[in-house]
């Protein structure tokens, strides 16, 4: 049954990428290039997202459990730190110069062959590099 559900859940949310445009590149790019020709279609995407997510979260934070019967896992840290920041600006960086986000990613992935591909390769491998250098011991602060 979570496999199942899963599944339609992930198309569910592969279709709505792709209805909104967040899957064309140039959409996203259109939509970052404030400057420029902006395209603010994307910000009634993200507006409509927030107006479903909020009173999503809001319950789940009321809610030992979910549906199937899985705890749910909310983050409880409010410290923003540099590893928070400087991930955030390497994510900003990256969907700035490619147009691409890791969820439409995965769906170019059944559409757009080799670029998403490439994108989806540098992910798994910027992943991979950031897991080692967390794992490294750090100096102290004093």
């Amino acid at each position: 049954m979570r496999s199942l559900t899963a599944i339609l859940f992930g198309f569910v949310f592969g279709l709505g990428l792709i209805i909104a445009g967040m899957t064309d590149p140039a959409r996203v790019l259109a939509f970052l290039d404030v400057a420029g020709a902006w395209d603010p279609t994307l910000a009634f995407v993200m507006t409509g997202a927030i107006a479903v997510a909020a009173p999503a979260f809001a319950i789940a934070r009321r809610k030992p459990v979910a549906a199937l019967g899985d705890p749910i896992a909310l983050p409880d840290r409010r410290h923003i730190d540099g590893r928070l920041v400087g991930g955030a600006a390497l994510f900003g960086l990256g969907w700035g110069l490619a147009g691409i986000c890791p969820g439409p990613a995965l769906v170019l992935l059944g559409n757009d062959g080799l670029s998403a591909l490439l994108f989806v390769a540098a992910l798994l491998a910027g992943g991979g590099i950031a897991d080692v250098l967390l794992r490294l011991p750090h100096r102290q602060r004093t």
